[in-house]
């Protein structure tokens, strides 16, 4: 039987790039055609697409291959339960250029502390997030979606509708907005 290596890239946003990992999977002996990825999704959540292909792809005797752990999981449950599922299947698992042993000690220990950093990285992620975004509110700069229409807009596309000659979609033409756009503006303005 044949070892197939199986890729696994991911990025969290649209703006970051796979390439560098793509390039580091080539390294680790995973062929162009094996390699799935996840683009603009975290790793904290466990539904995602190119993940579940390069689970469904692997099989006994294969090699699972991700550059780094924190692009696996950012979760030790996670990460044990994604490790297990292999296990289970007789697939191994490569962190970079080691291949993670589940039967040895010290292989599971260090398996723990990577998932364990992965899982701290992304909390101080989130928490750098919340706190700048609280101190671009306190600044006033974070203040949510802006409504589509002006406040003189919306007072005009109320009273037009008040008269009783314009339709909800009458409304979202003449002021170029969709027709729930066109309610959500009543609605907030009844009185």
């Amino acid at each position: 039987m044949t070892e197939t290596r199986i890729g696994y890239a991911r990025c969290s946003t649209d703006n970051q790039d796979l390439a560098a990992q793509q390039a580091a999977l080539r390294d680790l002996g995973v062929s162009d055609g094996r390699i799935y990825t996840d683009h603009g999704l975290t790793g904290t959540r466990r539904e995602r697409p190119g993940l579940a292909q390069a689970l469904a792809a692997v099989g006994e005797g294969d090699t699972f291959v991700v550059s780094k752990l924190d692009r696996l999981a950012r979760s030790v449950p996670d990460a044990r339960a994604i490790a297990n599922e292999l296990e289970e299947r007789g697939v191994k698992l490569a962190l970079g250029s080691s291949v993670y042993d589940p039967a040895d000690p010290v292989g599971r220990m260090f398996f723990n502390i990577l998932a364990t950093f992965a899982e701290f990285e992304a909390d101080l992620i989130r928490m750098r997030t919340r706190e700048g975004m609280a101190i671009a509110r306190a600044k006033g700069k974070l203040r949510g979606k802006q409504p589509k229409l002006s406040d003189k807009q919306q007072k005009e596309l109320c009273r037009m509708h008040g008269t009783g000659e314009y339709s909800i979609s009458d409304l979202a033409e003449v002021f170029s907005v969709s027709r729930p756009t066109v309610y959500r503006t009543l609605n907030r303005h009844q009185t």
